[in-house]
Formats: structure tokens, sequence, C-alpha cells
């Protein structure tokens, strides 16, 4: 059943975000479970983490606009509501870290930075964000949200009886033979998310162990996991972990770090611990930067509608309703 859904709220204390930059976060190699839709008065996103599902919007000033499925409980969950969807998309102070970046004396960063005002990190739960990037080997991003929505369409729970449905825990996950997986479309990671999750089943509470753990003990454990490379460690301990000194190196880093920084032919590690030192604490929002700038010239950034004058009168109204 198609969920009816709230009215829309402004997110207090949110920066603001043009349509490009909200799409480049949700869209944007971070996370893969948020699609959007085209509407007379602009883009809405709908997005999934957790137990937890939003819709999102922008109204003509870049003012940031949440709604969520309607339940008898609504009332008292909007607060519980708004700060979990503060700590997923305004979980770090992205105006200090940006600042703490050597944008002054590199060039190159700094037009990156101009280019998307307001780019963030999210803060994804650990577990899925370990899930999606074991779906995401060898793969673009429009697959690994189908392989995503694959899983959770069929080993996923229910939210709240309707169709939505979570991404299947680690422990579910532990339950399904690698055939299952597979016809996930999931191919030849159907083994390394199998043996995965059978190693996670015997361990109980390494998960959350790992999470806390400084950056190089936590990527040390996540690399001797099955298909855990130095790419996805980063990606894991970046998204999922607010690991802010995590430098995730793909092909388009490579294109960034040898057109604007002259390292041609270094190897992924080396690239990331260039990135590491030359960026410095936040080298991984700084990474983001380098990212969407290289998809932006590619022209793979993802196309949205602008956010029209008619839901400057929704926040108005979420307003005067509060």
């Amino acid at each position: 059943m198609t969920p009816s859904w709230t009215g829309w709220r402004p997110l207090s204390a949110a920066p603001r975000f043009t349509p490009a930059v909200l799409a480049e976060i949700l869209d944007g190699g971070q996370a893969f479970r948020w699609h959007a839709s085209a509407e007379a008065d602009g883009t809405t996103w709908t997005g999934i983490w957790s137990s937890s599902h939003f819709r999102l919007c922008l109204d003509s000033s870049g003012q940031l606009l949440w709604s969520i499925p309607q339940s008898p409980a609504n009332a008292s969950e909007a607060a519980a509501s708004e700060n979990t969807l503060r700590r997923y998309l305004c979980g770090h102070d992205t105006p200090a870290l940006v600042d703490a970046l050597p944008w002054r004396s590199d060039a190159h960063l700094a037009r990156c930075i101009e280019a998307f005002p307001g780019l963030t990190l999210l803060r994804q739960p650990f577990g899925e964000t370990l899930l999606a990037f074991l779906c995401s080997a060898t793969k673009q991003i429009v697959q690994i949200r189908q392989m995503l929505a694959l899983l959770a369409g069929r080993h996923g729970e229910p939210l709240r009886g309707n169709a939505v449905r979570t991404l299947p825990s680690w422990t579910r996950l532990a339950t399904i033979p690698e055939s299952g997986l597979r016809a996930c479309q999931l191919g030849f990671r159907a083994r390394y998310i199998s043996e995965t999750a059978r190693y996670l089943a015997a361990r109980p509470g390494w998960l959350e162990e790992t999470e806390a753990l400084p950056y190089p003990e936590a990527k040390a454990r996540l690399m001797a996991l099955p298909g855990v490379g130095e790419k996805v460690a980063d990606c894991v301990l970046l998204f999922g972990a607010g690991r802010l000194e995590a430098f995730p190196v793909d092909t388009w880093i490579i294109k960034a770090m040898t057109r604007h920084y002259g390292l041609h032919g270094w190897a992924p590690q080396q690239v990331a611990h260039f990135g590491r030192v030359h960026f410095g604490g936040a080298a991984g929002l700084a990474q983001q930067y380098l990212f969407a700038w290289e998809r932006r010239e590619a022209g793979r950034l993802p196309q949205v509608a602008p956010a029209a004058a008619a839901r400057t009168a929704r926040t108005n109204s979420a307003r005067a309703s509060m």
C-alpha cells in the first residue's frame, strides 16, 4: 500500500541547498535508496535508511522541507523524526570542515567547493553502508540501487504495513542461501555478502565494535572481510562511521588526482595516502567535492527540476502549523 504523507515541515537550522547539490548528496554515490520524482513544483526525493522513511524537497529559497508517512503516532514522532533526519543529513559541521580544507592554496579544490555549495557527507547506518558498498564492485550507481531494491523487496521487513521495505539485516542475510542472493542480481558479490553475513552472525557486536574503533584499526578489521578492499573499507568508514580522514579512491578520483594534482601512474593506495596528507582531517569531504566535479565534467550528474515558488507557500504553511 502506498503511504499517505504528513504535510511538509522545514528542517530547522539546516543549510540552504540548490536542487543540484541536494541531488548530488542523495544520489551521488554516498547512498543508494533515494529516488527522485519530478512534480509540478520541483523535485521530490523519497528515501529509506534503517527503519526511517522520508520525503524531501526544497522551496524556492533552498529551504529543506521534509515529510514522513502518516501514522497515529505522528504528533509524538515529529521531533524524533526531525532529529533522525538532522543526524543523517547534517551530522557534520560542514562549514567548519570546509574552512579547514586547503582551498586557499589549492585552486582546483576551491573551484570544486564553489561549484557545489553546501555539499555534505551523509551519516548512514554502519551495517547498511557495508552492505551497499559490498554491492558496489564494478557497478554504477543505478545498478547498485537496483540490487539493493531487490534485496529489500525480497528479504527486507515491511515498514508500517507499507509496500516499502527495509534492507535485510546481516542476521537475516546469514539465513539466505547464496543462490537467493544471486537472484537479486548480485553476481559474484553474492558470495562475499553470504560469507560476510555468516562471519558477522558468529561474532555478535562485531559491527558496533568496529564502528567505534579509530580509523586505522577499523579499516584493518573491515579489510579482513570477504570482498572488502581499500576503497570499500574507506567508503564504509566515511559514509557509515563518519571517519573523515578516509579518502576512497575510485576511477573518478584517479582522474581528478591525475589531471589536477599530477599523480600520473600512482597506485590507488598511494593516491589515498596523498589525499589524506594533502587534504588533512577532512580529506573525505574534499574527496566528495572532487568526485562531484569529475562527474559533472563527464555529464553524469542527476538532472533535477528547480524548486518552484509554490513550495515557499508550503514552508510558510508548515511553519504556521508548528
